[in-house]
């Protein structure tokens, strides 16, 4: 066939990897309305890296030189760029709880003592608000919730799978940080009501939750 078309098998077969190369790739569309999506609910704040980890996570194999083309392609870059988004407001006129657990992270059985926190993650619904409660004793996750806004009902939801699934005796010791969604008149008849003894950390002291922050 070379000899045919005149071309050495060199030449022929770089020609075919370069046209292999320009085959469309049906999941092309697909991937630039993600990147797309993905920039605006990070309020573009990432970059190669993070678009590539974000991609990856939604089942798409892309590295980081197919991330750039398909950033610059969606015309996508960073704007500007911001430490974390706020999860906890501590400043509120609610009543706190003292600091029980005074960082004694060290169960001494299932059932003693829950932490509990908030984060946000990136799902294929968008940004999402996710609370979790976290056993001291098994250090494994025994409750949790996810939501689009972060209010008392979600860490509501979030206590009351644990103490469905787990159904603790009275004098369990929930703890947290300050935030208005702990703080909340829901959330603290939620722990009288199954007779759960509340615990907050210090103002600003994020080693007081440390195992769950």
């Amino acid at each position: 066939m070379c000899e045919v078309l005149g071309v050495s098998r060199c030449n022929y077969y770089s020609a075919v990897r370069r046209n292999e190369h320009l085959e469309p790739d049906p999941q092309h569309n697909e991937l630039i309305e993600w990147v797309q999506k993905i920039a605006d609910a990070s309020d573009f704040t990432y970059g190669v890296r993070r678009m590539k980890r974000a991609l990856n996570s939604l089942g798409y194999p892309v590295g980081k030189q197919r991330t750039r083309a398909l950033m610059k392609e969606a015309d996508v870059s960073v704007r500007r760029r911001r430490k974390y988004k706020v999860t906890t407001n501590s400043d509120h006129q609610q009543p706190v709880f003292d600091n029980v657990l005074s960082r004694d992270f060290d169960a001494q059985k299932p059932d003693q003592a829950y932490v509990s926190d908030i984060t946000y993650i990136w799902t294929q619904e968008g940004w999402l608000y996710l609370a979790v409660v976290i056993d001291l004793f098994s250090r494994k996750v025994v409750g949790w919730s996810m939501a689009s806004r972060m209010n008392a009902q979600l860490v509501c939801d979030a206590l009351t799978m644990a103490l469905w699934q787990r159904k603790p005796k009275a004098g369990l010791i929930h703890h947290s940080d300050r935030g208005s969604q702990y703080a909340s008149r829901q959330f603290r008849q939620l722990l009288t009501q199954n007779k759960v003894t509340g615990s907050m950390s210090r103002k600003g002291d994020c080693w007081d939750n440390a195992v769950v922050e």
